[in-house]
């Protein structure tokens, strides 16, 4: 499987290290889809680069124009890391109609907003599911994307990075992902 994740690159760090491609930031979470800090850490990726990029981005909405310091993190670049991970690891696919009537769950209480109840579901799946090493999800901006959080204990060892590239404001993907959230390129 290969997925993709838009970072902020320490261009000085190891892959697995703070600011490396690898690197599951979990003393900087706790506000994202599925994060839980106390139990693990996990980076989200997306399996189309675009729909990497416009997660990164879409805190820019309604903002007209993309500029470069949008393409800036924590004082960094952000690249565009591609990653892959075994097709067989154990995974739970948060699309599947079957697991999510087995679960008691609705689509709108996956692709909600409300951070808690999206957590809750991450944590739950984690503790009762000890082999499972991430999550898949519809991407909220195109129910046709696919999006991933994989858990740092679990998926870490598993993963390979493919390559790594900074990301630029004429670079197509970055262009076509500002034309899905309104920016202007």
């Amino acid at each position: 499987m290969r997925i993709w994740r838009a970072i902020p690159l320490d261009g000085a760090a190891g892959k697995h290290e703070r600011g490396g491609p690898l690197w599951f930031p979990r003393e900087q979470q706790g506000q994202g889809r599925h994060d839980n800090p106390e139990r693990y850490g996990c980076i989200y990726g997306a399996e189309d680069p675009v729909s990497a990029i416009v997660e990164s981005l879409a805190r820019f909405r309604g903002s007209n124009r993309l500029t470069a310091s949008m393409l800036m993190r924590f004082g960094r670049p952000l690249a565009l890391a591609e990653i892959e991970f075994p097709d067989d690891a154990p995974t739970v696919d948060l699309d599947d109609p079957a697991l999510l009537a087995e679960r008691e769950l609705r689509p709108s209480l996956v692709a909600t907003h409300h951070r808690e109840l999206t957590q809750n579901i991450a944590e739950d799946v984690y503790l009762e599911q000890g082999d499972v090493v991430g999550l898949r999800w519809w991407s909220t901006f195109e129910a046709t994307w696919r999006n991933w959080t994989l858990f740092g204990d679990r998926a870490g060892p598993l993963l390979s990075l493919v390559e790594v590239n900074r990301l630029r404001v004429d670079d197509p993907e970055v262009q076509e992902a500002a034309a899905i959230i309104g920016l202007d390129g």
